[in-house]
């Protein structure tokens, strides 16, 4: 997994000082690690803004304006209701030895012949996987294949294990549903209709 640098200030926690710091195009955010105080910290919004909404996970490096940092991955996202902004963010701190829990983006590829043949169509039920293991051998993302998906066809969390990465669990429900091959609208309302005009 790639690792980005994105630099951080100290901030003291005061009333109305968050409000004060999004309207200079900074984000409060705190930085934590079990056993260990919490920092308060502030980021840029913009580059802030490019970690968030890639369609990638990245491992981050916190950088501090007394030269040091430290490196962490982005653990939750507070997003103001109206206007989508980032108005909050967690990071989590961690050691190299550590195993952690992150989520990170499902892709999808391959062309499933329930769907070139079938008529169906892709239902992606997980945008995104939580994934167990060393930073290091964390993926980017996760690939789905869907190349050999018939109509009906599902994949599930438990059937994805096989082919995670080594050394990484997923994490959730195995009987989960993370993409299947539904059949189309239109063919699933003609079914029920010949099934009632059949009773």
């Amino acid at each position: 997994m790639e690792t980005r640098a994105l630099s951080v200030n100290l901030r003291e926690v005061k009333k109305n000082q968050a409000a004060k710091l999004r309207k200079q195009g900074l984000v409060p955010a705190v930085v934590y690690h079990k056993g260990e105080e919490t920092v308060a910290i502030s980021v840029d919004e913009i580059a802030l803004d490019k970690l968030v909404h890639s369609s990638e996970s990245h491992l981050i490096d916190l950088q501090y304006p007394d030269g040091n940092s430290v490196r962490s991955f982005i653990k939750d996202v507070q997003f103001d209701p109206v206007t989508d902004r980032v108005i909050h963010a967690d990071f989590q701190h961690f050691s190299a030895d550590e195993v952690v829990e992150m989520e990170v983006p499902v892709h999808v590829e391959g062309e499933a012949p329930g769907v070139k043949i079938g008529g169906g169509k892709l239902q992606i039920n997980q945008h995104t996987l939580t994934l167990k293991g060393k930073p290091e051998a964390m993926p980017e993302h996760f690939t789905v294949d869907v190349s050999a998906l018939e109509l009906g066809q599902t994949l599930h969390i438990g059937d994805l294990q096989a082919v995670a990465p080594a050394g990484i669990q997923i994490l959730g429900d195995a009987d989960a549903s993370v993409v299947a091959i539904a059949a189309a609208r239109k063919e699933a309302g003609a079914t029920a209709e010949e099934a009632a005009a059949e009773a």
